[in-house]
């Protein structure tokens, strides 16, 4: 793992306001860790005392409901933080990180973190931020889940993905979800989310080819959502 001044993912976090010497002063206490893919980073109701950065690959955040089931909250890529409310709070984390795919994260100490609160008002800042638009997220998801109906929550959804995290050079979905998780993450059984992707298919907005799915209307996909 190269040095902390090195990265070029602190840049897309709050991390990014921290000077050389504080970025050293990182690298020194930071472990880093390779998450294969389906691997747990940390589960809800756990104390986990730091952050970690996420250098490389994708995290699915899940809620687990009364029923037993996991929901997914939000899906995490390279350069976001993990951890940074409850390590605030001082709470255990109330989210499951679950890695989508094989990843490389660093997990860095609450004591230095806090540290750099003290001394940084620039990167309390982008902490706070970063916090805020998560809460704004949180609204929003709650909006929706309210007022859009589930073919709606499906558009939206699939745009998401295309547009967070691209496509392949055949023009599918980078970013490859296994049906249950596409259903958790529109809120709905994963049978209904499996006949409206059919649905989507014949009137030609998707292109589904066993676990791939490509998006072949996204002006009607938009409209609808």
């Amino acid at each position: 793992m190269s040095k902390c001044e090195q990265c070029i993912v602190r840049e897309f976090s709050s991390l990014k306001a921290l000077n050389k010497e504080e970025l050293v002063k990182l690298a020194e206490c930071k472990t880093s860790r390779l998450v294969k893919k389906g691997e747990v980073i940390f589960e809800e109701g756990e104390n986990v005392n730091g952050i970690f950065c996420v250098k490389d690959g994708v995290c699915k955040l899940t809620k687990l409901s009364p029923n037993g089931k996991d929901h997914i909250v939000k899906l995490v890529t390279k350069g976001e933080l993990l951890g940074q409310r409850s390590m605030i709070s001082e709470e255990p984390v109330n989210l499951s990180a679950v890695a989508l795919e094989d990843m490389q994260v660093c997990f860095i100490p609450k004591s230095e973190i806090m540290g750099f609160f003290d001394k940084n008002n620039q990167f309390s800042m982008n902490v706070m931020r970063t916090i805020c638009g998560d809460l704004k997220e949180s609204d929003d998801l709650v909006v929706n889940m309210a007022q859009k109906t589930v073919k709606q929550r499906l558009a939206e959804t699939l745009i998401y993905l295309q547009d967070t995290f691209g496509k392949n050079e055949d023009d599918s979905l980078k970013i490859q979800l296994t049906r249950d998780e596409l259903a958790s993450m529109i809120g709905t059984a994963t049978e209904s989310c499996i006949r409206l992707l059919s649905d989507f298919n014949k009137l030609g907005l998707i292109e589904l080819k066993a676990k791939k799915i490509t998006l072949k209307n996204i002006p009607q996909l938009k409209k609808m959502a």
